[in-house]
């Protein structure tokens, strides 16, 4: 039985910024309703692997980077969202005068207005505190409802890949664990999704494939399960154990 077609596939990707070369030659792949983790350490090259997908501020040097049979190489990051490849930046980024129902209203600026009031009761349903919260100025959530309003804003662009940048930074354990739940309830609904995170552990229990950056390539690739068996992920990033 083949497997299916890879809804975004990055082959051979040198990139950077200025004349800064981070990665250096990577190759990647995530199918639709696949949750992919991204590891590594400091400096490894993560977060602009992401930013290059959504082409934010990062160069392409060469290689390929296709979404949903596109070539993202000459695309803008409007283009690259209105695609359906969106990403949740480290930070969080919220407008963070403007409510939480506004923070909302403005992920879906690349979609029809009509159905908007279809989306952010779903949205709602599924970040239940942020329903209680919906007139507040985002700068009064607490670091968790932050998080889940940056994730919310992002799924009111119906996103096919929603791409998270360090998303348990600065949160409780409870909060992160419930993060991951959502993600992982995302992804088999059929949203794919692709995670850079610090917490190894965690990720790879809720990942289906994982890949390990070091120094702007990858080092190691494999499903999840494997990668937590894995001598060397067990020594360096699990705290030489998956007890």
């Amino acid at each position: 039985m083949s497997r299916p077609r890879a809804l975004l596939e990055v082959r051979a990707l040198h990139a950077g910024y200025g004349a800064l070369d981070v990665l250096r030659g990577v190759d990647l792949e995530v199918r639709a309703g696949e949750l992919v983790a991204v590891l590594g350490p400091n400096g490894a090259g993560k977060s602009t692997l992401l930013r290059s997908i959504s082409r934010y501020d990062a160069t392409l040097r060469s290689g390929a980077i296709v979404f949903d049979g596109v070539d993202l190489a000459r695309a803008t990051t409007e283009r690259t969202v209105r695609l359906g490849c969106l990403q949740v930046p480290e930070g969080r980024q919220l407008f963070a005068r403007l409510s939480v129902d506004d923070n909302l209203r403005l992920g879906a600026f690349v979609r029809r207005r009509a159905s908007l009031d279809a989306e952010l009761s779903a949205v709602y349903e599924r970040f239940a505190p942020l329903a209680q919260r919906r007139g507040q100025p985002a700068f009064t959530l607490s670091g968790g409802e932050q998080q889940m309003l940056a994730i919310g804003r992002a799924l009111m662009a119906r996103p096919k890949l929603l791409m998270l940048d360090e998303p348990s930074t600065g949160l409780a354990p409870q909060v992160v664990e419930q993060l991951f739940a959502i993600a992982s309830e995302l992804a088999r609904s059929g949203t794919a999704l692709l995670i850079v995170e610090q917490n190894a552990y965690l990720t790879l229990r809720h990942a289906d494939r994982a890949y390990v950056l070091e120094g702007g390539r990858v080092a190691l690739a494999g499903t999840a399960s494997e990668l937590m068996r894995d001598e060397r992920v067990k020594a360096i990033y699990l705290g030489g154990s998956t007890a």
